[in-house]
């Protein structure tokens, strides 16, 4: 057994679970969810049903009938003396719940497939593996060709960058994780958007940061109120944003919320974490404005080739202040030893054919999201479906606050989603669904499909007494 998770934690994780009858099953069903989405991890104990049967005001009789269902589909596991303990998932038992189908749709990952070109690049580099061979084969900073050509891109696009300024990286996330590591201490606030990308949150959360979120709308952008005042009270340590097709709203802060919320930023003397990955996703914007903070001397910018190229080229980059980059050298030995240099040979040769690229991928992006909208507005005309200028996704508000209960309807229907509160920082967002528009056509029709063949049945299960209940605190 590798953790306990105490009755508190639970309750926290569990949010507004409660919107559907019988309480039992919309319990269980509430904790498979945080299983699917490794909100909660194999082998952890969950909580006494007493103990657990207290914190949610339910009598004890529901939790264990809770507990016995999560034991029948294999999500958990009473072992004497241990409790509770969940499970891995993708055993016989589990099945119904992990759908290994290849016939599956999973839009659980917002990331398109291989730009296509991307094979003919790699026989190209493949040409030159003899000298590759005579390497170590990873680099703690990043190759100097790559770095080179990262900095070049930079000043281009209006940020003067030199190659000691960058440092390449297992992917974004691994920057996120070593930036976390380094520039936040237990108890360090961190402002975050509301909703945000998870794991970027969990990163934080795990070096010790207390969250502060800022709310984020598909209608009306960033709240501004709410982050001055944040900024100006909670003096965070770090910012953390996604200017430009922000996941998952798909929102792009406008020039007067850059200078905002940057002028927030210098004033409290924050650090700002730009994530950049998606911000060549551009579909059809009407305008583009210039990058975020440039006036800010504390800007950390991450970028990566994961939505433009391929999720599979794990490679991605740190722009920040060469003191900084020499500090987060230091450090990274104790999460990694550096970036391979086949991958990275790899991206040096596709930088420059990154215009190429962005065109290939606002097509398939914009067949993707038009194929969705249209979908959605014939099968589901009650949800409210937001305008995406360019990005990954959706951000769909439902006309329930059933997004959690729909997710794992959905799922006996082989389509795999994330529900709205996986994106939140503190709680919340049951009426919203993330649909990610980097699956072929096709196949967002039929996940649409699914979907309206089982929103009847998942409203019909809720109870109308809880739901009032919950949508007023939302």
């Amino acid at each position: 057994m590798d953790s306990r998770l105490s009755a508190r934690a639970l309750t926290s994780l569990l949010g507004g679970w409660r919107t559907r009858e019988p309480a039992y099953e919309a319990l269980a069903d509430a904790i498979r969810l945080l299983l699917l989405d490794n909100r909660i991890a194999p082998n952890t104990a969950l909580p006494a049903e007493r103990e657990l049967a207290v914190a949610l005001g339910l009598s004890r009789t529901t939790v264990t009938a809770s507990y016995r269902s999560l034991r029948d589909t294999g999500h958990i596991e009473s072992l004497r003396g241990s409790g509770s303990v969940t499970q891995a998932l993708g055993s016989p038992a589990s099945a119904r719940t992990t759908v290994s189908d290849p016939d599956a749709i999973d839009l659980q990952q917002a990331s398109p497939a291989a730009w296509p070109g991307l094979a003919g690049v790699m026989a190209e580099v493949a040409g030159t593996a003899s000298s590759l061979l005579a390497r170590p084969g990873y680099d703690v900073v990043g190759s100097p060709a790559l770095r080179e050509a990262i900095a070049r891109r930079y000043t281009e696009a209006g940020v003067p960058t030199e190659p000691a300024e960058v440092m390449i990286t297992n992917g974004a996330q691994s920057a996120i994780h070593l930036l976390a590591s380094v520039l936040v201490g237990r108890g360090d606030r961190v402002l975050i958007e509301s909703p945000t990308y998870p794991h970027a949150a969990e990163a934080f959360r795990r070096a010790g940061a207390r969250l502060v979120g800022v709310p984020v709308t598909t209608d009306d952008g960033w709240d501004l109120d709410r982050a001055e005042q944040a900024f100006s009270r909670v003096l965070p340590t770090l910012a953390y944003l996604m200017p430009d097709f922000q996941n998952p709203t798909g929102r792009t802060m406008s020039a007067h919320e850059r200078a905002t919320i940057a002028d927030a930023a210098m004033r409290a003397g924050t650090i700002v974490i730009v994530d950049d990955t998606t911000s060549d996703l551009d579909i059809d914007r009407p305008v583009a404005p210039g990058p975020f903070g440039v006036e800010l001397g504390e800007v950390v910018r991450i970028g990566s080739v994961g939505k433009t190229v391929w999720g599979g080229m794990r490679v991605g980059w740190i722009r920040a202040r060469a003191d900084l980059i020499r500090r987060l050298t230091a450090a990274r030995f104790a999460h990694e030893l550096g970036t391979p240099e086949w991958e990275q040979a790899v991206v040096a040769t596709l930088l420059p054919r990154m215009p190429e690229i962005v065109a290939q991928r606002a097509q398939q992006l914009r067949e993707g999201r038009d194929a969705a909208v249209d979908a959605l507005a014939r099968q589901l005309p009650a949800w409210r479906v937001p305008h995406a200028h360019g990005g990954v996704s959706l951000w769909v508000e439902l006309d329930a606050p059933l997004s959690g209960a729909l997710v794992m309807a959905v799922r006996d229907e082989g389509v795999l989603l994330s529900a709205g509160p996986r994106f939140s920082v503190d709680g919340g967002y049951e009426r919203n669904l993330r649909i990610p528009f980097t699956a072929t056509p096709a196949d967002l029709r039929r996940a649409i499909d699914a979907l309206a063949r089982v929103w009847p049945r998942v409203q019909g299960s809720a109870a109308p007494a809880l739901m009032d209940r919950f949508d007023a605190v939302v």
